[in-house]
């Protein structure tokens, strides 16, 4: 990747840096986006998923947090379009858009500062398997609580606690982390949000346990209406219950739809990707790449289209 864009402009990424001293480095105030773009070989065009939705979402937390930019979602859109033809991308690609306080003054406080942005993008491929599954970790580490850092916010200093979270999954063999909420009940992984199907239902924590209010997972929750015809139950959800599901999946921009297929050296089903959990693979991963005409609206083109 050669360029990025920084403070205003676009440079070379190795250009693209702040200064040691910079607030939110030392304070986690920064609140940023993760996006995926795919490539659609056969239309030779690269598309954004959620663009407005993710800038959306970027700009109302930034200004939950006092950080007041003079940015619209289709300025920053427009932004990163120029930014993936700059770079020249045809592949799959993640975008990370980041806000923060560029200040070099040593003050925890979200008053009188002057925020940011900076947006760059990297190759990432898959970043869980979502072809054979993956095992999981219920964790000791409790979800933060909304009251303390809002979980509903992409906060930087909020992701020690997901850090926390996946190292100890990591450390003891697994793939990834299910964090339970101060109450006990299941949140989501420690980058993703979490369904199970029991008796043919969807069931999937609901917006009040503490969760971040996940853009694929209400995508999510469209397809497993619209196109499997599964009923939704958004609820609290107790650790037991993902013992006892018949699947268990994983949402996420960076998790896509990944299978879960243990959960604390317990096999969910058969051990193997359930057939709800396939299904929904195979039309979400038709759907990001402009295959099914319906979903259009969720991408964006990034290159230019030249008259025949």
């Amino acid at each position: 990747m050669k360029y990025a864009y920084f403070e205003g402009d676009f440079v070379p990424l190795d250009e693209a840096k702040i200064n040691i001293m910079t607030n939110s480095f030392h304070y986690g105030t920064a609140v940023f986006e993760g996006l995926r773009a795919y490539w659609n070989p056969e239309e030779d065009q690269l598309y954004i998923l959620f663009a407005r939705e993710h800038y959306e979402r970027l700009l109302s937390n930034a200004k939950a947090l006092f950080m007041d930019l003079s940015f619209t979602p289709e300025d920053l859109i427009e932004i990163t379009k120029e930014l993936l033809v700059k770079n020249e991308i045809r592949e799959d690609v993640y975008i990370r858009p980041i806000v923060y306080f560029k200040d070099l003054k040593l003050t925890p406080k979200l008053l009188d500062y002057s925020p940011e942005i900076a947006i760059y993008t990297y190759s990432f491929g898959r970043y869980l398997d979502t072809s054979q599954g993956i095992r999981v970790k219920v964790s000791s580490w409790r979800r933060n609580d909304d009251n303390s850092i809002p979980s509903r916010w992409k906060v930087a200093g909020a992701y020690v606690n997901s850090a926390l979270a996946k190292t100890e999954a990591l450390m003891a063999g697994y793939d990834e982390a299910i964090m339970l909420n101060s109450q006990g009940f299941v949140a989501e992984g420690s980058g993703e949000n979490i369904f199970l199907i029991r008796e043919g239902t969807a069931v999937t924590p609901s917006l009040s346990q503490h969760i971040l209010e996940g853009i694929t997972r209400n995508a999510v929750i469209s397809l497993l209406k619209r196109e499997l015809l599964i009923n939704i139950e958004q609820r609290p959800v107790a650790r037991s219950e993902l013992y006892t599901a018949q699947e268990i999946f994983l949402t996420g921009t960076a998790a896509e739809v990944t299978p879960v297929v243990e959960v604390d050296n317990r096999k969910i089903g058969s051990g193997k990707i359930g057939e709800v959990t396939s299904q929904l693979q195979e039309v979400f991963f038709r759907a990001v790449r402009g295959k099914i005409e319906r979903y259009r609206s969720w991408l964006t083109p990034v290159y230019e289209k030249r008259p025949a």
